[in-house]
């Protein structure tokens, strides 16, 4: 980052001046949002923009997806995140000359996003052609405390002369202008990223009422989505504080409604427009009625007071960051970026209830809005342990998506449950299924986050009304999908899927589905049996919803038991499937930067046929699963992959830090590390424009507690709960500080050196931990102290690979640098 212009602030992300080359990059980096609404860092004026961005999360229209050749069972049914009416826009005329960001005489500019309140502030001082000198303030909020809520403020000063101000506040449709339509993939042209959103060819917003009251200055505007018939209602209230004559006039069409102040301005004029901003959408209700509940939302705002809504706001944080903070003491810089990045997942999460977790948040319309695999496995770990209720949040979600997965398991000739690769309403949205649909881990990702939860909060009631149909349906899917091999030991098999390297698609036995499904099976059957003797009740519920018999948990546990996991004894390494040592290296070294990523450069038949990973997949497995690993399985595994891991998934740099941290390459930790905490300040995939890596930051999060920090849950698979401390800190950090929130109790931990602290800062119960094979209990007010022993080798220089290995093609390589150089 330019620190010229984005100065250090541990709290604050600040931008002192205007660079309008990076648009995009900034309307991601200042988005405020709650995980529910979400407004894009637009300036308010709305006339120098990448893409005007309003988003709700599920939002969407869907487009029937177009196959060139038709197969049974491909999806049908595209879904993209629509962007809403855009509620930001207040224009500013000063004796009819329009304030224009991008070419204004600038002579003070400043622009804060303060993760302490929440709120997102500018202030400049625009000297007019005229030469008049006039102050614009404004701030920007999305409440936590209110779902459905967006509070504006715009503050207009003379400085020095009179003058004739206009301020045109509005609601603008742009989804179906021509105006700053994003540069998008899909339905008829533009650009081949699959990162990017689908746009569409038709109208997306069909009106369904608009209104302005002359009396009050309240807008509305009333929805519905052309295909998806989803609806949804805007309305926008104004309150103009000056002591300056003014008049105001209204109006409104299909797609712009807007209210009109004309203000005589003097010398120290100070005009403060207030725009309180309410959105409701639902799936069938009419427009009307949601434009009442949105009157109501503005109705009970009026009367709390528009300042309570930030004393609500500063609270909430105040809460979130007791809970949450991860603090490294002396570097102000990571310090802030850190902080972004907890702060970016709380704006994607807090408030999504009955929704999921977006690729993007609701920063964005980058991969079209959809939910992935992201959110259980880089998320979830952090919501768990910090915001256990949210997680709660994300994973009951998927439980409701639980019969469009029986679906698409029938579509797939299996039993049980799979769940979409991608999708925002319960189907299959991902149109390649090397791609998409064969990743049949996503099953055993959301058991691994269901199990992690459960282990963490002890929450017995979603366990045995809820989770354990989970469990049920994608342990039947990996019992039926997988076959038994009749060998010298009889083994079981999966074939055909695609791992989370998608560069390397359709394989039998990948390690991480293996490995995870192992865990998912035993999980399962484990469930099952502790409901039956603990919950009886529910138990006989369970059989009658599902039809479970009284067998199936023991042919979960054999299937479990005969899993193949793949393993060369000549190299000492697991392999990412069994045939993928057999293929050619690619030359990352002398490949150019300008041919990556590689998924945007070659066909995937390219790819496919060499051993070049797009993100971490045995190492993920390493990480997810480090009970079923030795030490020394794990360093070789990491010597062998790493090198040849491009890095082009935001996913990977942070689960390379955590396993880098604890094979003992210390530096490369660190410098993966430093990757994945940039990935959106720094912009380092050219595609932070689209929207914030929202698993990349819950990502940094992991890297942090579990990577550095050393944290691990052990007790998901084993049958019995534990919980590991066994630290890497960095040399250059003299220390770090995180929380997690375990049975109800906040713990914190503070790592040191030499030592251990924890310390109970909320909650009434002890925590026991393993702390380098000792065990040591925490309790309330009674602090703990553990000197720490060797934390084991730091390891020099960089793992490279393997000397002497063969090619299929039968040549001798010495080695590659890793992809980190």
């Amino acid at each position: 980052m330019d620190r010229t212009r984005f100065p250090v602030d541990p709290w604050r992300l600040v931008e002192t001046r205007f660079d309008g080359t990076d648009l995009g990059i900034t309307e991601s980096l200042f988005a405020v949002g709650n995980g529910y609404l979400g407004l894009r860092g637009n300036y308010s004026e709305s006339r120098d923009a990448h893409l005007d961005g309003t988003f709700i999360n599920g939002f969407h229209e869907t487009w029937p997806i177009s196959h060139a050749e038709e197969a049974y069972g491909f999806a049908r049914v595209g879904q993209t995140i629509v962007n809403a009416p855009d509620p930001k826009v207040i224009r500013l005329y000063v004796d009819d000359e329009p304030l224009q960001v991008s070419i204004a005489d600038m002579r003070a500019y400043e622009r804060v996003l303060d993760f302490r309140s929440g709120v997102l502030e500018r202030d400049l001082e625009w000297r007019t052609p005229a030469g008049k000198r006039v102050r614009v303030r404004s701030l920007r909020m999305v409440p936590l405390a209110q779902r459905h809520l967006a509070v504006m403020t715009f503050e207009v000063t003379l400085l020095d002369h009179g003058a004739s101000l206009i301020i045109s506040s509005q609601l603008m449709n742009r989804q179906d202008s021509d105006e700053h339509k994003p540069r998008q993939a899909g339905l008829g042209g533009g650009t081949t990223d699959p990162r990017q959103a689908a746009s569409f060819d038709h109208r997306v917003l069909e009106p369904q009422l608009h209104h302005a009251d002359p009396a009050t200055g309240r807008l509305k505007l009333g929805y519905r989505t052309s295909e998806s018939q989803m609806t949804l209602g805007v309305v926008a209230d104004h309150h103009l504080e000056t002591d300056a004559p003014y008049s105001m006039t209204v109006d409104s069409e299909d797609d712009l409604a807007k209210v009109i102040y004309r203000i005589a301005g003097e010398p120290g004029t100070t005009v403060r427009l207030t725009k309180l901003v309410a959105f409701h959408t639902a799936n069938t209700i009419p427009a009307r009625e949601l434009i009442d509940r949105c009157e109501r939302t503005l109705d009970r705002t009026w009367e709390e007071g528009v300042e309570a809504q930030y004393d609500a706001q500063r609270a909430w944080l105040d809460q979130f960051w007791a809970r949450s903070d991860v603090e490294v003491p002396g570097h102000p810089d990571l310090q802030q970026a850190i902080r972004w990045n907890l702060f970016s997942i709380l704006q994607a999460s807090a408030r999504a209830e009955g929704q999921g977790i977006a690729a993007k948040g609701v920063t964005g319309s980058g991969y079209g809005g959809h939910y992935f695999w992201d959110t259980e496995i880089y998320v979830l770990p952090f919501l768990t342990y910090t915001l256990p209720w949210a997680a709660r949040n994300a994973l009951r979600f998927r439980y409701t998506l639980l019969e469009y997965a029986r679906t698409r398991a029938r579509e797939l000739s299996q039993k049980g449950a799979l769940f979409p690769w991608r999708t925002i309403n319960g189907h299959e949205a991902s149109a390649y299924y090397a791609a998409g649909t064969a990743q049949y881990h996503i099953d055993a990702d959301i058991s691994y986050a269901l199990s992690q939860y459960l282990g963490a909060t002890g929450d017995d009631d979603f366990l045995a009304h809820e989770a354990i149909d989970i469990f049920v349906e994608t342990a039947r899917l990996w019992a039926d999908l997988g076959f038994w091999r009749d060998e010298t030991q009889r083994t079981f098999h999966i074939h055909g899927v695609t791992g989370p390297d998608e560069y390397t698609a359709v394989v039998d036995d990948n390690l991480y589905t293996n490995v995870l499904a192992r865990f998912n099976l035993r999980r399962a059957a484990r469930a099952v049996r502790e409901l039956a003797l603990n919950f009886p009740e529910a138990y006989a519920d369970l059989v009658r919803r599902t039809g479970l018999t009284p067998d199936e948990p023991t042919e979960w546990e054999n299937c479990a038991a005969g899993m193949l996991i793949p393993f060369d004894e000549h190299l000492g390494i697991h392999p990412q499937d069994v045939d993928f040592l057999e293929r050619e290296m690619w030359d990352l070294r002398n490949t150019p930067l300008e041919k990556r990523p590689l998924l945007l450069n070659y066909h995937p038949l390219v790819i496919y046929r060499f051993q070049v990973l797009k993100q971490a997949d045995v190492v993920l497995a390493l990480y997810l699963q480090g009970d079923e690993f030795t030490a020394e399985q794990k360093k070789a595994d990491f010597e062998y992959y790493d090198p040849i891991t491009t890095g082009d998934s935001t996913l990977s740099a942070t689960v390379q830090s955590i396993i880098a941290a604890e094979v003992g390459y210390h530096e490369l930790a660190l410098r993966y590390f430093n990757a994945a905490l940039y990935v959106d300040l720094a912009d380092r995939h050219s595609n932070t424009a689209e929207g914030v890596h929202v698993a990349s930051t819950g990502g940094v999060w992991s890297a942090l507690v579990a990577g550095f920090g050393g944290f691990r849950d052990i007790g998901s698979g084993a049958g019995k709960r534990q919980w590991r401390i066994d630290p890497r800190l960095p040399e250059a950090w003299e220390s770090l500080v995180y929380r997690l929130t375990l049975r109800g109790t906040r713990v914190r931990v503070t790592v040191r050196a030499s030592e251990l602290e924890l310390l109970v800062e909320d909650g009434d119960r002890a925590i026991t931990f393993d702390v380098r094979d000792e065990l040591v209990t925490v309790a309330p007010g009674k602090p703990v102290t553990v000197a720490l022993k060797d934390q084991g080798p730091r390891l020099s220089g960089q793992p490279k690979y393997p000397a002497g290995t063969r090619r299929s093609d039968g040549t001798v390589i010495s080695a590659i640098v890793p992809s980190g150089e």
